[in-house]
């Protein structure tokens, strides 16, 4: 019996009915399409490597504690793995609509917090499988480790020990109630108990080494005047808004190998060409607004990940973020590309992404019901401090299969929630990057200027590199690679 972390829990307590928050992808496999016990078997075979994948989420009575995992005694295969059919013709649009719908359906709380849809029908003899995990029990890096795991290495499937489980038995009331109890209880003595000792080896380590003591008060100062400054309200645009449930979702690629091209010859982080062309869309749509791309109107959240390499494999949140304003005002692809370099540098050298993984193990430390009680709050007030989500995480180098069938490409999906009306998700997979845009379908009808934008962005990039050979952003020394 695991217990949720605050950030794992606060997944669900700003989950509401216009917030679906799991993360999902959308993976295309050449045919031809398996059958439903073939999927079944594939992935029940997988599941000793996945324990998290047969536990559900119990709440602790009175809100005493922070919710836990147990094993499901009723965990049923079927419950999980589904089958839907792709209307004719079977092409791309209407392959979008479906996902579409199965996108804007949260997940059941009463059963484990995941589920996978194998989609038939595609005009091309191909076929693709949705998979949505709840936020809650994966971040961004978690969940490709999920896919991963679930999927195989080669085509005649990867070698697997015999699966033995059985579901432990169900906690009651009184024991949910005490184990909060005893883990709070545990948590203030430590934190008693160890505070003589951290304030001593702070101020020891301050005697002995002065000058790192003071940059290490500087650089969580200015952590906090970072999160200080991206608190005031962004200018006004037709970008941010209240959401339906309702998700449109599109997807896009670029040759992994040209961004890397276009990374050594112009410079900067394939991180930073990805906002850049990111940038590059929504100026874009503004301007097919009628808006003006000024400064200060688009800021996006950046999670970063601050997971361990121990802690791969576990299935849990593990993530920090960054606030970056977007220059959708800079015209020239190049000035636009220095800019989002330069930014991205000064926002990593204030330690925001350290403050927050701080300000997250301080949420740990308090009371459950007062902090879901202020996260419900919060996220239920109307703000102007975002405009959308960028998260780029790395995905599998090598091919990867599901019942001997090859997956060709996964599209990574990021749930949106509040106000923010968009939100870009980016992975790597086998040579490509891949892309995946999840909008608010009422009040972006035009999100495909958005995307042929980003599109876009990435190609006036790379002609950039081929005429412009060497040249590498530069003001303010070398941009990091």
């Amino acid at each position: 019996m695991d217990r949720t972390s605050a950030l794992d829990s606060a997944f669900l307590h700003v989950e509401n009915r216009t917030a679906a928050l799991h993360i999902a992808s959308l993976a295309l496999f050449a045919g031809p399409v398996p059958t439903h016990q073939e999927v079944r078997a594939a992935i029940a075979r997988k599941l000793p490597l996945a324990p998290r994948c047969r536990q559900r989420l119990v709440g602790v009575p009175f809100a005493l504690g922070r919710p836990v995992w147990v094993d499901d005694p009723d965990f049923d295969l079927g419950r999980h793995v589904h089958r839907a059919a792709v209307p004719a013709p079977g092409g791309h649009a209407e392959l979008r609509g479906l996902v579409e719908r199965l996108l804007s359906e949260p997940l059941d709380h009463t059963a484990p917090l995941w589920e996978d849809w194998v989609l038939e029908g595609l005009a091309d003899g191909g076929w693709a499988l949705l998979t949505k995990v709840h936020h809650t029990m994966v971040d961004g890096i978690a969940g490709t480790d999920l896919l991963s795991t679930l999927l195989d290495a080669s085509p005649d499937g990867d070698a697997v020990r015999g699966d033995d489980w059985h579901p432990g038995r169900a906690p009651g009331g009184v024991r949910l109630v005490a184990d909060a109890v005893r883990d709070g209880v545990a948590l203030r003595l430590s934190e008693l108990t160890s505070l003589p000792q951290t304030a001593g080896a702070a101020l020891g380590g301050g005697l002995r080494h002065p000058r790192a003591a003071a940059e290490s008060v500087y650089a969580a100062a200015r952590g906090l005047i970072g999160y200080a400054t991206n608190a005031r309200p962004t200018d006004g645009t037709s970008l941010v808004g209240p959401i339906g449930r309702d998700r449109g979702y599109a997807w896009t690629e670029v040759d992994l190998a040209r961004v890397l091209d276009v990374h050594r010859r112009l410079g900067g982080t394939v991180n930073d060409l990805v906002l850049a062309a990111v940038t590059r869309g929504f100026r874009e749509l503004l301007l097919a607004r009628g808006e003006e791309p000024s400064a200060h109107k688009v800021r996006t959240l950046v999670p970063v990940s601050v997971r361990h390499p121990d802690q791969r494999g576990h299935l849990d949140n593990r993530v920090s973020a960054i606030l970056a304003e977007l220059p959708v005002e800079i015209a020239d692809p190049h000035d636009r590309l220095t800019e989002v370099a330069i930014r991205m540098r000064a926002l990593k050298d204030s330690h925001e992404a350290q403050v927050g993984e701080q300000i997250t193990g301080i949420a740990d430390a308090l009371p459950a019901l007062p902090l879901a009680a202020f996260l419900h709050l919060a996220f239920r007030m109307p703000h102007r401090n975002l405009t959308t989500v960028v998260t780029n995480v790395p995905g599998p180098t090598r091919p990867l299969y599901l019942a001997g069938r090859r997956m060709v490409a996964t599209f990574p999906y990021v749930p949106i929630g509040d106000r923010l009306r968009s939100g870009i998700a980016v992975t790597t997979y086998d040579g490509r990057l891949l892309l995946g845009v999840t909008t608010d379908r009422d009040s972006m009808p035009d999100a495909d200027v958005l995307v042929d934008g980003i599109t876009a962005g990435f190609a006036e990039l790379a002609a950039l590199a081929g005429t412009r050979t060497g040249r590498t952003t530069h003001r303010k020394a070398k941009v990091a690679r």
